[in-house]
């Protein structure tokens, strides 16, 4: 009887509620009771089934609705790419890829100058169904784009970040490395106003000792001497001058440069691609290359510990083996101050800002430096008018080692007209990753677009460099001194004097709406001055010493080969230096 009354029961509560069935909350909270289950033994572990049955199916519809949630935001995001993209002018796309096959027949530049041509100064170009291209020549629109555009592109962040780990000098989002830029501007800004050549006469002499070595084989490689500038430069820079001492020094630069050929190509995975071989033999230098840098910083750190112990307040000589041998502003990750390191993500890679900056910089400023020397082995005229200057700063200066820049304002010049010509990238990209970009001509460039700026097409414009906007006139940025400027009341006094200063007057390149090498914006090299100063006491203190020539036989290769509507890099070229008769 008290079997048959459970029984009973446990039917009536099944049957009092069938609405709550109905629904799915009800399906979640229901108990499935048998008449086997009530009131037996196994009653306490059918209601653990239950309930982890139950918490497994709440999981799953709450996973489903993020999901669905995750991809209807992406559908809305490709929407709002694909109606942006179609108000922008541009070549029609019949193909699921888009334009890719229209680019990888030529050179984008080139492809870029002909669609310019046909559809105005903003023109779209299609890479894929969620990959927008939107190219920009117009001047007033490509400096305010890069004025608005703070970000980069994601892949920039991925090159660094697989190569040297998080950083926080080179993300994507400009918001997380706005404060690290800044420190880096404002440290090597100082650096620049303190001495009066930002490379020592130690850097200069490693240099030149260097050259001498590469000379003994009759010629010497103008890219190997241009990377090997760069990057003793860089690196006396971040680590001081007992880095030209390190032991080590050769094997971390080879390191630096076999990851600069293959970093963006690692990077271009949209998966890392673990199941190949080639990249865990790049990220094994890529560990190597740590390892070193943690290394030299820690004897870096114990040359500034010793000399703290030996004296109170180490005295930092430029032209001494620096006793500081890092700088905390330079060397971001080793900041002292409470303050600014409240300010930074402690979750990045101990040592990636001081390995990006060296990756980073060495491959634009070694590009740079090997143009300058096409250009002065393809002209000796101009190299003895340099040289006439540096004799005249020469003269004027009081120590032995130390030369006016000031008055080399040709060579200054020519670094200019260098870089306008062949800048190190042919392209500046730019990216607003979270909201749309609004232009004041009215143009909308949507979220997540890749923005660029065909530098070359910029810079070589007519209507802003003249006729002769593809020549090589470094004269373009110097301007005659009025007769009432300190120049020329300066350049009077000295017409008696053997040598005569220059009456001309150096014109600021910012000053060109479509100079572009070294950026613009918020985005803009944050080392332009630095490096500009840096590379004009080497030319300086080569060519007071040495005349620039091409090697025999490559007298024809002396102009960069021409494409339909740019300038082409050169190949490496054989120089050699003749010693002055002085």
């Amino acid at each position: 009887m008290i079997d048959r009354s459970i029984m009973d029961s446990c039917a009536s509560w099944s049957s009092s509620s069938p609405s709550s069935s109905e629904t799915l909350l009800g399906l979640l909270l229901r108990s499935k009771l048998s008449p086997r289950s009530c009131g037996s033994g196994e009653y306490a572990h059918e209601l653990l089934r239950e309930c982890a049955a139950r918490e497994l199916n709440a999981f799953l519809w709450i996973s489903l609705i993020a999901v669905t949630a995750y991809l209807v935001g992406k559908v809305v995001r490709l929407a709002r790419l694909w109606i942006g993209g179609s108000r922008i002018p541009g070549p029609p796309s019949s193909s699921f890829y888009g334009h890719c096959k229209l680019i990888s027949r030529g050179n984008l530049v080139d492809v870029l100058s002909i669609l310019h041509e046909k559809y105005g100064a903003v023109v779209k170009l299609w890479l894929g169904p969620t990959q927008l291209l939107v190219s920009m020549k117009d001047e007033r629109l490509v400096k305010e784009m890069l004025s608005k555009a703070e970000d980069k592109l994601p892949i920039v962040g991925r090159t660094f970040q697989l190569a040297f780990g998080r950083s926080s000098l080179f993300m994507p989002c400009f918001d997380k490395v706005q404060k690290r830029r800044e420190l880096l501007e404002a440290e090597l800004n100082k650096r620049l106003h303190e001495k009066a050549g930002v490379v020592s006469t130690k850097v200069v002499d490693s240099i030149m000792e260097k050259m001498r070595l590469l000379m003994a084989k009759g010629s010497v490689d103008s890219n190997v001497l241009s990377q090997h500038m760069a990057f003793t430069v860089l690196g006396a820079t971040v680590f001081g001058e007992a880095f030209l001492g390190w032991s080590e020094v050769t094997a971390y630069e080879e390191l630096l440069m076999s990851i600069s050929k293959d970093a963006y190509f690692w990077a271009s995975y949209n998966v890392t691609p673990f199941w190949r071989r080639e990249f865990w033999r790049y990220q094994g230098m890529c560990t190597k290359l740590k390892y070193l840098t943690q290394k030299f910083v820690q004897l870096c750190e114990k040359n500034y510990e010793r000399c703290c112990h030996l004296d109170e307040k180490p005295k930092i000589d430029p032209t001494v083996g620096s006793s500081l041998a890092w700088s905390p502003a330079l060397m971001p990750d080793n900041l002292v101050s409470k303050e600014l390191n409240s300010q930074f993500n402690p979750s990045e890679e101990p040592f990636a800002n001081i390995m990006g900056v060296m990756f980073h910089g060495c491959l634009t400023t070694a590009s740079l430096i090997g143009d300058i020397f096409l250009r002065l082995a393809s002209n000796q005229e101009l190299q003895d008018q340099i040289y006439s200057e540096i004799v005249t700063a020469r003269r004027l200066s009081q120590k032995e080692d130390y030369l006016h820049l000031d008055e080399m304002v040709l060579l200054f010049a020519t670094i200019y007209e260098s870089a306008r010509l062949l800048p190190a990238s042919p392209l500046l990209h730019r990216c607003s990753l979270n909201a749309d970009l609004h232009l004041k001509s009215g143009t909308t460039i949507p979220a997540g677009a890749v923005i660029v700026v065909p530098v070359q097409l910029v810079q070589m414009e007519g209507l802003s460099w003249k006729s002769d906007s593809s020549e090589f006139n470094p004269h373009r940025f110097l301007s005659r001194a009025e007769k009432g400027s300190l120049s020329a009341q300066l350049s009077g006094a000295a017409e008696d004097g053997v040598s005569k200063k220059s009456s001309n007057v150096l014109d600021d390149p910012r000053n060109h709406a479509a100079y572009l090498p070294f950026g613009y914006g918020t985005r803009a090299c944050v080392g332009q001055k630095f490096v500009i100063h840096g590379l004009a006491t080497l030319f300086a203190s080569m060519l007071e010493h040495y005349k620039v020539r091409l090697k025999q036989g490559c007298e024809g290769d002396l102009k960069p080969a021409h494409s339909k509507r740019a300038l082409e890099r050169l190949p490496s070229l054989e120089i050699v230096f003749v010693k002055r008769n002085i």
